[in-house]
């Protein structure tokens, strides 16, 4: 079964720094329809302008994944980690038991566009942690690659939820599939450009849920980018 959720749909918040869609309630915006999908709790697209971004806040007993599609988010935290994420990066923080961080676009001229995903983890009260890890076009163009994983395995980042999560890069005439193992449900995400969806035509920001033995079959006619998550 395949459940589409439009990009017009989702949650919309302009702060005037911050341009954000939310694929699933968060903040202000509340949707008893659209809690999340499994573990999968949130999915924000945001646009930061340049030189602004998200004060240090905290977090807790939640996975945090950042994507970056253009432009460099520079992240600090509570337990001493400073870096900047570009894109084919990804980074994750394991919030616990507790961590304060801040976020902002590291440019005085270019916004930065992300993807910030939150996925409950299997257990609270985790130590807090952090990760980041590069992932080159080559890996993804044309096929799916790992990108996160509970058990860390294949160089993806460990994340604490039996989620296994995967991107690709795809150009005109490419093609992949997914089989989608019984018990097990899929999340896909278009995080930009325009693919087919075993025949669904899905654009930048769409969604799609699906369950069961299913085999997943994506093209696309132009140059586009996913996010593929298996979920238990």
């Amino acid at each position: 079964m395949i459940t589409l959720r439009q990009s017009q749909e989702r949650g919309h918040a302009n702060h005037g720094w911050l341009d954000s869609y939310h694929t699933f309630s968060f903040a202000n915006y509340y949707d008893p329809s659209h809690m999340g999908f499994r573990s999968l709790r949130a999915i924000n697209e945001d646009r930061v302008q340049p030189g602004k971004g998200f004060g240090t806040h905290g977090h807790r007993d939640m996975e945090i994944l950042t994507y970056v599609l253009e432009g460099a988010l520079e992240h600090k935290d509570s337990i001493g980690n400073g870096a900047i994420v570009r894109p084919g990066e990804v980074q994750r923080m394991s919030a616990g038991t507790g961590i304060m961080h801040s976020e902002f676009n590291s440019s005085a001229t270019e916004p930065v566009h992300l993807l910030q995903i939150w996925i409950l983890p299997d257990r609270q009260g985790l130590e807090p942690s952090y990760e980041q890890k590069a992932f080159s076009v080559a890996e993804r163009q044309g096929k799916l690659r790992l990108i996160a994983a509970k058990d860390g395995r294949d160089g993806a980042v460990t994340i604490h939820q039996d989620v296994n999560l995967y991107s690709a890069i795809l150009q005109p005439q490419d093609r992949v599939t997914y089989q989608l193992q019984p018990n097990r449900y899929a999340w896909l995400q278009v995080a930009r450009g325009a693919v087919t969806l075993n025949g669904h035509s899905l654009n930048a920001g769409d969604g799609v849920a699906t369950s069961g033995a299913e085999l997943l079959k994506i093209s696309s006619d132009r140059d586009a980018e996913i996010l593929l998550f298996d979920l238990a």
